[in-house]
């Protein structure tokens, strides 16, 4: 089976065990019976459902993935109570990134229109509390972390990049500043999750994540594409040899067990921007040989082969029931080897 037939496996599998017909998004578990009705939404998960579609229709350009990302649209707009406004903003910022992709890829007015009143309403998370940086969520304005940060870094670089406007590219440059100089450790380049959860100013340091490090990399790639300035690419790869050195096996470069729930989505969201920075600098050899093990040990022992499952170890067959953030993961890591051989 080819890389590309394993990827479409992948999307297909994502499709079978997850989809349901009636909502137009996907079930947070394999099998459908163990979702419960008390069960917290997830609506950044399907951001990520929209990404992978997003994925698939630019590997192939198959018209499946485009009505795919029609449905799960609707859907999440119906699920969400009619608005893709949100009480978290690094939920809203996810769901921005991937209906900004989609629109790029599609052309379709209404993702766009979508993505920019998204963006209009992350804007109101900057405040100057700790001198500036992006809150986590509204009812916390005051708790300001990586993941609220480095996502809306991103969408304001790509904005600027698709749409030209001058005060999207500041916008990423002083929220980006604000990660680097507060989160970020001066030595080494890792990337810690956030500072004054508790309302004690203090710095989650053993909070070590992998999409920390991606979405820190991915923001700093933007920048170098949007500004040409290979200060912000280098800083990027300095981030990227710290998460290998840190958090992959030595020996093997494969990415932690990360758990399940929200979790379960970090390792697909490194892997995904690991690649960004592979377009941006195709030198990054550790950077390829750490995504290129993760595909293969994910192939080799982690992956079901007849029901296209994987777990939160990549190492190992998958238990059911599968969580969807889990399986999306193991889908972002298979469609990112398929991308990173087209680079080669």
């Amino acid at each position: 089976m080819s890389i590309m037939n394993r990827a479409d496996f992948a999307q297909d599998a994502l499709m079978g065990n997850y989809w349901n017909e009636t909502t137009s998004i996907m079930n947070q578990w394999y099998p459908r019976e163990a979702n419960r009705a008390d069960e917290n939404y997830y609506y950044w998960w399907q951001a990520h459902v929209i990404d992978v579609f997003v994925d698939g229709l630019n590997r192939t350009g198959d018209r499946l993935y485009k009505d795919r990302i029609e449905a799960i649209y609707e859907g999440l707009l119906r699920s969400n109570g009619g608005t893709f406004l949100h009480h978290y903003y690094d939920d809203m910022e996810w769901l921005g990134l991937a209906l900004l992709r989609a629109y790029q890829a599609t052309g379709n007015e209404a993702y766009k229109q979508s993505a920019l009143e998204l963006w209009a309403d992350i804007k109101t998370a900057w405040s100057e509390h700790m001198g500036g940086g992006m809150a986590w969520n509204k009812g916390q304005l005051d708790y300001k972390n990586t993941p609220a940060n480095a996502p809306a870094a991103i969408l304001a670089a790509r904005l600027f990049q698709c749409f030209g406007d001058k005060s999207d590219l500041e916008w990423a440059l002083k929220i980006y500043k604000w990660n680097k100089e507060n989160l970020v450790d001066p030595e080494t380049g890792f990337v810690w999750d956030g500072i004054n959860r508790l309302g004690d100013m203090q710095i989650d340091y053993d909070w070590a994540f992998t999409y920390c490090q991606g979405v820190y990399i991915g923001a700093g790639v933007e920048l170098y594409r949007s500004t040409g300035d290979r200060s912000f690419l280098e800083e990027a790869k300095r981030t990227a040899h710290a998460c290998i050195v840190r958090l992959c096996s030595p020996g093997n470069h494969v990415l932690p067990d990360e758990g399940i729930d929200d979790t379960g989505l970090f390792k697909g969201i490194l892997v995904r921007y690991l690649v960004e920075l592979l377009r941006a600098a195709p030198e990054m050899n550790e950077v390829r040989e750490a995504v290129l093990a993760n595909r293969a040990i994910l192939l080799e022992q982690g992956l079901d082969k007849a029901s296209g499952l994987c777990g939160p170890s990549w190492e190992s067959l998958p238990v059911v029931p599968v969580q969807l953030s889990v399986q999306l993961s193991g889908v972002m890591l298979l469609e990112a080897a398929e991308a990173l051989q087209r680079l080669e």
